[in-house]
């Protein structure tokens, strides 16, 4: 049984189709990179996984449960965790408050609890010593950092990362790099990314999207012979 598998997925938009007919599977504890050109409809699936966007055709499962109607709020209680492309924290918050906004909502409202989730969190991705520190005055590097504490304290099984190295800097990249390989060992990842050196350190299985249908898939190694890929992705 598949984590996750999307079944003939399919989202339009008047007589346009952002997404046509896209079916693929995703194991347990795999890191997973959907690469493509822009508009090549990557965030619109994501975004049909994640249940921000709800399909025009086609239908996901999860755990071997079809949650296709499910709203996103109810994924994220099934386990399911997105990361926006743009960081989305609370810029007037403190660290920990941006945390514990989303720890509380797994744990309750025990105080204790909340703490001991937030300092787990931030512990995570290296932040332990921001707890106090207003999010809206980290470096940008750092506020990508604490989004995905946020998405950690909710302790997702099946964690998107949507472009996750954007605006960061390279020796940021890398660190972001080591954190995703630790996340990886208690969660699946679901990665968009535009850095192709990224996607080939990272990822376990490659699927690359063009106008909205897979174009191929295979290991990094298969991704990166592939003539189609090259002529489309690549520009070879």
């Amino acid at each position: 049984m598949s984590l996750l598998a999307a079944r003939n997925l399919a989202r339009h938009y008047g007589g346009i189709a952002a997404v046509s007919g896209v079916s693929f599977t995703v194991e347990k504890g795999e890191v997973r990179a959907i690469i493509g050109p822009n508009g090549a409809g990557k965030t619109t699936l994501v975004g049909m996984i994640s249940g921000r966007i709800q399909p025009t055709a086609g239908s996901v499962w999860f755990n071997d449960r079809d949650i296709t109607r499910l709203p996103s709020w109810q994924r994220v209680g099934q386990g399911i965790v997105y990361t926006f492309q743009v960081t989305s924290i609370y810029r007037n918050l403190t660290c920990f408050e941006n945390v514990a906004l989303a720890a509380q909502r797994r744990v309750g409202g025990r105080p204790a609890a909340i703490a001991a989730a937030v300092a787990a969190a931030l512990t995570q991705v290296g932040l332990p010593d921001e707890a106090n520190r207003q999010a809206g005055v980290l470096p940008y590097g750092h506020q990508r950092l604490l989004e995905v504490a946020m998405a950690l304290a909710l302790k997702p099984e099946l964690l998107i990362l949507d472009e996750p190295t954007q605006g960061l800097a390279p020796a940021e990249v890398a660190s972001f790099c080591d954190l995703v390989r630790r996340v990886a060992e208690s969660a699946t990842v679901l990665l968009i990314e535009h850095n192709l050196k990224v996607v080939l350190e990272l990822a376990h299985r490659i699927t690359v999207m063009n106008r909205g249908a897979i174009l191929a898939e295979g290991s990094p190694g298969e991704i990166e012979q592939h003539p189609a890929v090259q002529r489309a992705y690549l520009g070879q």
